[in-house]
């Protein structure tokens, strides 16, 4: 690799090896910068919503009247509005980025194995994200969508605002997780043999799944449509978000008993 690995990271991919039931696979230092580079590319991908979010609340308030008489009002929503839309597209910007970081550091790392290894049946979204989850992430998306789209055209004043404002977040945070899953699902296989080959399926599938948490989508509501009080309105919007929060994690228990089954199911032949 064209950057020297250290030993602790070394270590940890030997840790992730075994805690996914590949102890016998021995830890490369390919494996370890692969693993090395995920971890800090999710670490930004974490605190880029965060700052996202920050930036919303922000243009949100900031459009808000002190009184309700002020003048200009109309101007500073399309202000904040097309301020939102440049915060949307640096977000896209900022995980494309991060994307291609990871990438560039797979495609250095297939460039330097004698050897490529590669699956008889390449692995398809059903086998990386799994239904459940594609159809949770599909889910949460439109019952957001729908929810903004209801209340810009049956309500009005600053309940429309937090909508319009909720809608063009909602539009660039499916972008972006759109970006992300086709770079997860389209990427080639960096392996050499069958270990590796095991390997880069799980860092594959991690990958995707991290990307399908619609973390974000559950955070829009909090800066700006929450701001116009816990009404019936704002109470749908809150069950729907524990709703999808409950379902995803009884999709992640499930996923976890299946992941134990098969790795104690050969020992007990």
């Amino acid at each position: 690799m064209p950057r020297k690995v250290r030993s602790t990271e070394l270590e940890i991919a030997r840790l992730w090896l075994a805690a996914r039931g590949l102890a016998d696979v021995t830890p490369t230092p390919m494996l370890a910068a692969r693993l090395a580079v995920r971890r800090r590319a999710r670490l930004a991908a974490a605190v880029l919503p965060a700052a996202f979010l920050c930036a919303t609340a922000l243009v949100y308030v900031s459009a808000l009247p002190i009184r309700p008489a002020d003048d200009g009002f109309g101007t500073q929503r399309r202000w904040a509005l097309a301020v939102l839309t440049a915060l949307v597209a640096g977000l896209v910007l900022g995980l494309s980025l991060l994307d291609r970081w990871v990438r560039r550091v797979d495609q250095q790392a297939g460039a330097e194995l004698p050897r490529r290894a590669t699956h008889s049946v390449r692995p398809g979204w059903r086998t990386v994200l799994g239904v459940p989850r594609a159809a949770l992430l599909a889910i949460t998306y439109a019952g957001a969508a729908v929810l903004a789209i209801a209340a810009l055209t049956m309500r009005d004043g600053a309940a429309r605002y937090a909508a319009v404002i909720l809608l063009i977040g909602l539009c660039g945070v499916a972008v972006g997780t759109a970006v992300q899953l086709r770079h997860v699902l389209t990427h080639p296989v960096v392996a050499d043999d069958e270990g590796s080959l095991k390997a880069d399926f799980l860092m594959r599938v991690e990958d995707a799944r991290e990307v399908a948490v619609p973390t974000v989508v559950w955070s829009l509501p909090v800066v700006s449509v929450f701001d116009t009080g816990l009404d019936p309105w704002n109470t749908g919007w809150l069950v729907f978000i524990i709703l999808s929060v409950i379902a995803l994690a009884l999709i992640t228990a499930w996923d976890g008993r299946s992941a134990l089954a098969a790795q104690h199911g050969p020992s007990t032949r």
